[in-house]
């Protein structure tokens, strides 16, 4: 009963796609010029959508493999005369990510960040994501100066073609201040590299006709009193509309001039293939107040106290805000009493907050916080008292008053309506009027439900609207909405976009804002770097009057049993970099918005979507919902994937789901008997058996077998001998072991007990007594059923493991332990299946289940430590992380039993779901090789620069997926128990520890 090794990682760039995957041939390779274009009708259809409100079907979807891909991918569309749109994470809100032409993926392929000078800057491709940089400066105490609310989805691309900043950035760490050089292809293929010592100079030699240029723009610029006064006045504001032409003020050289147009130009000038930022320090100490003050007046009047006394983040809510962030059940319990007093009316809140590196740095802030405080208390509603708080659970609550604004107000959103965010910013000295002026527009207009916040201090504000822009009624009511704004905006000196970007929804109204003169120098900008057009037409500048109402994006409803499940999406896209699959066929938002377009389609496009949305969709999600921890309305596109597959199936299958749940012991030993028949076979003889019956069967219905399929695991028994047990008496019995039965089918990595072994081993060591029911050999946590769409399988093995646990666990008086984190959280979620049952769902509610890292990490070590038992420490660890750890929430408790055996334990920054999915990375192996790439390459990165250039173990918390990182990495992974348990026996194994041909005595 052994695994066979794993294979070695993949080492390039792609990822490869098997040839049976089942995936539909709609790629053509570009020539070998280092692109694919992609030209079918799902593909164009699911990247047609982004997190704004506009729609652009493209003609050809593009995935660059690398820089000279861009480069190819730009010369075939001037080839074609198409205009070119480039995508990294499609998070952008004003229309800039969505084109009609050519769409190149500069995200998939472009996620490398190298951090410089320990941490003083860091050098980053276009699709990492923010939160991605921003884990991987971590370990320096950096971080990046920009900080959007989108960080978890925004990429780096975006985030320098939108001048990005956020809540705490002011306009001292924005993209534009933050950038230390970049490396910029221009429309013509023309690739710079700006950090080049003679980057000034190569231009000039290359470019001739921009060096001149802009050179040219530079000094008109400057001799132009009129002009250079109104650059200083508008980018004195946090300010993204139209080009950066700061620049020709801030820059001498043209090189320069150049790079710091390019942030903010929305890809209209070119495309960025890398950039270099100065981070900024990472202050981990902070201190949270929310003031509730009378009136905008006493908010504003608050600010200036505020921000003298240090605080880093100013955030206002007006009462509309207040009242929406009142209904949160979670909310703070000052907020619900300010609800529950004399009510919401005039008030207006300021979530303040002060950050330092250290908690003796903290505490002057606090000190001053509580003196600003205390002048404002005539101020203050009596009802919501501040208090300057360094707890974690009251700061947590405290900014859900503001971060949860935006599910509340887009979850509760009327049916085909939209979710509009947008950003204004104005002097601070005009903020009071201005949000009052606002609050007189929304009335005039009718969006009685908008909402107003915003980050104070910098006067940027943001607000919400719900139009239905599928209403010509509703649609000519918005336009006239955005003339009163524009007119209100600028009518007190402010900058109709502050963060988001000029995109399409303001680009009619540059003019408006910056006056003929500077125009007319941003459209010599444009002709100057893209002379043909070509470059994102009708975003940033467009003398079309209607360009912010032209190609909007209707909300449709996806129909059926999955409207009330998905229609609520927004598409803000922050599902997608935590998605298993993103880069192989489809992400949650695009599986939404295929069903939601398959629903309005004709017959001819419907027929053709449904035909590969099976494969591209339902077939290749995981179903390990992490998309639901990410989504900010909280839908579960997981879930609705099992929906379909429960519907593709018919009777006979379901019953035949039913009958495996009666049976389950019998069923196991039948899969351990082919296990143990492949595991003696040829592997060449496996793999094309198992190949002839994915032909004839389905690669969803049969898996491919290869060298890396375990045998059989040990039978699950109440009782069996384990190494190194304790001599003493029985003790006590603690908790109730559930182990589960893919320890049964699985045989553990070369030389490892199996998690459940190890975790009784380690219950003797510590004298905690576990209790194995009789009859658990035929239970299952219910997983396989549930994944699979047989919700009547799932139910009938919840009864059949409530009948065993609800007698083995006292009526619920003992824990019950599961030593695989997917299975515990199965556990967990089977209750549901019991609903249509009073009694068996009361029942289950009482049953506690615990992950096995959960218990080993507040019972056994502890207990181990009492007992004097000493751990023969490990040195480099590197921990994998599984997607029901985060569901669980023991992320925290997988890396501290992985801490106390090791003497260093590492998770790394690309950490993601490995896509094994059970036996989902066995039918669809491009879904792991997908899903584990990132992972794989910075565990082998990171191996290289230890000093004996590999880790010593590689740990994780569920066979599965155990066996999918051993498949990606080439290293054996195995349960961190399995690692513990080594380490504690009495004669310590020689050699490494797990996987690497351990010897146990």
């Amino acid at each position: 009963m052994t695994s066979r090794r794993p294979r070695a990682a993949e080492t390039g760039e792609s990822t490869p796609v098997p040839r049976d995957s089942g995936a539909s041939s709609h790629v053509s390779a570009g020539g070998g010029r280092g692109f694919e274009l992609r030209a079918d009708l799902l593909t164009r259809v699911a990247h047609a959508h982004d997190a704004s409100h506009y729609l652009l079907r493209p003609e050809l979807v593009v995935r660059a493999h690398d820089r000279d891909g861009v480069v190819g991918a730009l010369r075939e569309a001037h080839r074609r005369g198409l205009p070119v749109t480039f995508r990294s994470g499609g998070t952008s809100l004003s229309g800039q990510a969505s084109g009609g032409g050519m769409l190149v993926d500069t995200r998939t392929r472009f996620t490398r960040v190298e951090v410089l000078d320990g941490g003083a800057r860091v050098r980053c491709e276009p699709g990492a994501t923010l939160r991605l940089v921003n884990a991987h400066l971590l370990r320096y105490g950096r971080r990046l100066g920009p900080d959007p609310a989108s960080e978890i989805a925004c990429t780096i691309g975006g985030v320098v073609a939108n001048n990005s900043s956020g809540m705490s950035s002011g306009t001292a760490r924005t993209a534009y201040r933050t950038v230390e050089s970049m490396t910029v292809v221009l429309a013509d293929g023309t690739v710079l590299d700006t950090g080049a010592p003679d980057a000034d100079a190569r231009l000039r030699a290359v470019r001739p006709d921009v060096h001149a240029g802009l050179a040219a723009l530079r000094d008109r610029v400057r001799s132009s009193v009129t002009a250079r006064a109104e650059i200083e006045r508008q980018f004195a504001m946090k300010n993204t509309m139209g080009y950066s032409v700061n620049a020709l003020l801030d820059h001498d050289e043209p090189v320069r001039i150049l790079e710091h147009l390019m942030i903010g130009s929305e890809g209209t000038l070119g495309w960025v293939a890398d950039v270099t930022f100065r981070t900024v320090p990472l202050l981990t100490h902070a201190a949270t107040t929310l003031l509730v003050l009378d009136s905008i007046e006493r908010a504003t009047d608050a600010l200036v106290p505020l921000a003298a006394s240090g605080a880093e983040a100013v955030e206002l809510l007006d009462a509309a805000s207040l009242r929406v962030a009142a209904a949160d059940p979670a909310a703070d319990p000052s907020m619900r009493a300010l609800a529950a007093g004399p009510g919401i009316t005039e008030q207006t809140a300021l979530l303040v907050e002060y950050r330092a590196a250290t908690a003796e740095a903290l505490a002057p802030l606090q000190e001053a916080a509580r003196d600003v405080v205390g002048s404002l208390a005539a101020s203050l509603d009596p009802a919501a008292v501040p208090t300057v708080t360094t707890d974690g659970a009251t700061r947590e609550r405290l900014w859900r008053v503001r971060k949860g604004l935006y599910t509340a107000v887009a979850g509760a959103r009327p049916a085909g309506s939209t979710a509009l965010l947008e950003d204004v910013a104005v002097p601070v000295a005009d903020l009071t009027a201005t949000v009052r002026d606002l609050s007189g527009v929304f009335a005039r207009h009718g969006y009685d439900d908008a909402v107003t916040f915003g980050h104070a201090k910098d006067g940027n504000l943001h607000f919400m609207i719900t139009p239905r822009l599928g209403d010509r009624a509703e649609l000519a009511r918005y336009a006239a909405f955005s003339e009163d704004l524009v007119d209100l905006v600028l009518d007190h000196g402010g900058t109709l976009k502050a963060e988001h970007g000029t995109g399409r929804i303001m680009a009619p109204f540059v003019r408006r804002q910056y006056g003929d003169e500077l125009y007319d120098v941003m459209r010599e900008v444009k002709r100057l770097l893209d002379p043909l057009g070509l470059l994102n037409p009708g975003v940033v500048l467009s003398d079309d009057p209607e360009e912010h109402l032209r190609n909007l994006k209707v909300e449709a409803s996806a129909g059926g049993e999955d409207a009330p499940l998905v229609d609520r999406c927004v598409e803000c896209g922050y599902c997608e970099p935590g998605c298993p699959s993103r880069t192989v066929t489809t992400t949650p938002r695009q599986r939404i918005a295929l069903l939601k377009e398959m629903s309005s389609a004709s017959p001819a496009e419907r027929a053709e979507l449904e035909r590969d949305y099976g494969y591209q969709a339902v077939q290749t999600c995981a179903v390990d919902s992490l998309c639901v921890e990410a989504c900010p309305v909280g839908i579960d596109t997981g879930t609705v994937m099992k929906g379909h597959r429960a519907r593709a199936h018919g009777p006979l299958v379901r019953r035949g789901g039913e009958v495996a749940a009666e049976h389950w012991g019998g069923v196991l030993t039948g899969v351990r008997g082919v296990l143990a028949v492949a595991d003696a076979l040829p592997t060449p003889l496996v793999r094309g058996a198992s190949q002839v019956g994915r032909a004839l069967l389905g690669a969803d219905a049969v898996p491919l077998a290869d060298d890396d399929l375990p045998g059989p695991g040990p039978r699950r028994e109440p009782r069996s001998e384990v190494p190194g047990a304790s001599a003493r008496p029985d003790p006590e019995v603690r908790a109730v072991l559930f182990a589960s039965c893919t320890g049964e089918m699985f045989a553990p990595a070369a030389g490892g007990l199996g998690a459940a072994a190890a975790l009784r081993a380690l219950c003797e060591r510590a004298g905690v007594g576990l209790a194995v029911p009789a009859g658990v050999g035929g239970l299952c946590c219910g997983t396989p059923w549930s994944s699979k769409g047989l919700p009547d399988g799932a139910a009938t093995m919840a009864r059949r493991v409530l009948d065993t646990l609800w007698v083995a666990t006292r009526q619920g008086e003992l824990p019950v332990v599961c030593d695989a984190s997917s299975c515990t959280h199965g556990l967990v979620e089977s209750g549901h299946r019991l609903a249509d049952d009073p009694e068996a769902y009361a029942r289950w509610a009482r049953l506690p289940f615990v992950d096995a890292v959960t218990f080993v990490r507040t019972d056994v070590l502890p207990a181990l430590a009492d007992r004097g038992v000493e751990i023969a420490r490990v040195g480099d660890v590197v921990v994998h992380p599984t997607c029901a750890s985060v569901h669980l929430g023991v992320v925290d408790d997988l890396r501290a039993v992985a801490e106390a055996v090791a003497e260093r334990a590492e998770v790394p920054s690309a950490w993601g779901c490995c896509g094994f999915a059970g036996d989902r990375g066995m039918l669809h192996p491009e879904l792991t090789a997908a899903a584990t790439h990132a992972e794989s390459a910075e565990v082998a990165r990171r191996a290289a620069a230890l000093p004996g250039g590999r880790f010593d173990a590689f740990v994780s918390s569920n066979r599965t997926c155990e066996t999918g990182m051993s498949r990606a990495t080439g290293h054996d992974y195995v349960h961190v128990l399995e690692l513990l348990e080594a380490a504690t026996r009495p004669t310590p194994p020689t050699g490494a520890f797990i996987g690497e041909a351990a010897t146990f005595d």
